[in-house]
């Protein structure tokens, strides 16, 4: 069986219909004094015909390019505590569906939350007794769930827009929009400013 690829999309068309090609030959058993005949050479080569089972199936038009919605998404926009060699923000751009952990989404991303506490048995593994997975919420906090109780106790002597991310869910499954966080708060060595408007990241990676 094979399969086409349409433009990178999750459309694919299967060319392969189950025909079978099969060609059967009618030989005889002639005996010499028969071949000998001029009249039974003739009948010999209307003997030997090939009769065909089955044909090849006509040509099949191409499928059509169609369009596939993309499920709701969230944006993220990380920022690392460390600026760029030219004293801009390392900003790190993702896309997740909603309804998740912000830990989740970060770790799976690849996103640095821990700082000096990734090692294992430094940090509680997302119970929410550590606190040590602070992250500052810049922009987007409509789409978060209020602090938690946790929080609430863990962070009474942090910022309003500090969040433990293993408290932290993002919207339901249909939510979209952006967010934007700062990493590794406590060891920020640097103050920024967002931009009226953010870039769209054409290479934002997808975590589900």
């Amino acid at each position: 069986m094979a399969s086409v690829q349409l433009n990178g999309s999750s459309l694919v068309a299967s060319l392969s219909p189950n025909h079978s090609f099969s060609h059967k030959t009618k030989l005889c058993n002639l005996k010499p004094s028969f071949l000998r005949s001029r009249h039974n050479a003739t009948r010999l080569s209307r003997a030997k015909t090939i009769r065909a089972i089955s044909t090849a199936p006509a040509s099949q038009p191409s499928v059509a390019d169609e369009p596939v919605d993309e499920p709701p998404a969230v944006d993220f926009a990380f920022v690392h505590s460390v600026l760029l060699p030219d004293g801009t923000p390392d900003v790190h751009w993702r896309r997740a569906c909603g309804g998740q952990k912000l830990r989740d989404i970060m770790l799976d991303s690849n996103i640095e939350l821990y700082g000096p506490y990734s090692k294992p048995l430094s940090n509680c593994a997302g119970v929410g007794t550590c606190a040590t997975c602070m992250v500052e919420i810049v922009n987007g906090k409509e789409l978060l769930n209020p602090r938690t109780d946790i929080e609430k106790e863990k962070l009474k002597r942090k910022p309003k827009n500090w969040r433990l991310a293993c408290q932290t869910k993002v919207g339901n499954p249909d939510s979209t929009g952006l967010v934007v966080i700062q990493q590794l708060p406590e060891w920020k060595a640097h103050e920024w400013n967002i931009p009226k408007n953010l870039p769209n990241d054409d290479d934002s990676e997808t975590s589900t």
